[in-house]
């Protein structure tokens, strides 16, 4: 007799979900694709938090491995995963999660060289979760001239409170250094974005260099998925 336990369906995992935003949204959570630029702190929360929601297809961008530094705030990171790929550790969890999603790691750095080979056009969001500043205006000047809906993270280091956490236009956001320099560099290079954005950001900043908590990451992750989702929800709510 075979003992191994049948898998649940789609249906059954995502009963919960489909009750609250109904059939035509969930069937079209499932048929969405992302593009997630950045597994840390914060952008690993958010993949979790995308493939809960019953994300068809993710893609998973990240030139890095995890280390020791990485396990007080990163979702895949702890003392077993140290030294793997974080996007390798990360797509196996997700697929745990929800075997029918469509996981995509790609080992690869983000810049203004190798953006073009990632296809942004063919994907329905760009999630931006990375942390290098010129890297991070690459791709915020590639997702707004793409025609994928693009929302971005602000720095998350440096905070505590997590009610101090906003979602905003990218030129609104205030008290964040990252955002700051963001647009600083945008505005001296040129090339401005095609269009402005939602942003995740804090506007508390303490006295450290970079220290970053697992509550305050995980917010800024799981906020970004929940753009996604609620941006789903309303293009497709009768």
């Amino acid at each position: 007799m075979d003992t191994e336990k049948a898998l649940p369906c789609y249906d059954d995992i995502f009963e919960r979900a489909r009750s609250l935003v109904g059939d035509r949204v969930q069937d079209a959570i499932r048929n969405t694709r992302v593009i997630l630029f950045g597994v840390g702190g914060v952008g690993s929360w958010c993949a979790e938090g995308l493939v809960r929601s019953g994300l068809g297809e993710l893609t998973i961008v990240d030139f890095d491995k995890v280390s020791v530094s990485n396990i007080n705030r990163q979702r895949m990171a702890d003392v077993t995963t140290v030294g793997r790929p974080k996007v390798e550790v990360l797509a196996e969890m997700l697929s745990r999660i929800n075997p029918w999603a469509r996981i995509n790691p790609l080992m690869e750095r983000v810049s203004a060289d190798t953006l073009p080979s990632f296809g942004l056009d063919s994907y329905d969001y760009v999630v931006d979760a990375i942390d290098s500043l010129k890297d991070k205006a690459a791709l915020i000047r590639a997702a707004t001239a793409s025609r994928a809906t693009f929302f971005s993270s602000m720095g998350a280091a440096r905070k505590i409170d997590p009610t101090r956490i906003h979602v905003t236009n990218f030129w609104k956001v205030r008290d964040c250094p990252l955002g700051a320099a963001l647009r600083k560099k945008l505005r001296r290079e040129g090339g401005m974005p095609e269009h402005s954005f939602q942003c995740v950001y804090g506007d508390e900043v303490l006295d450290s260099e970079k220290g970053s908590l697992v509550h305050i990451t995980s917010i800024f992750g799981m906020t970004l998925a929940g753009l996604v989702i609620s941006d789903i929800c309303e293009r497709n709510s009768a």
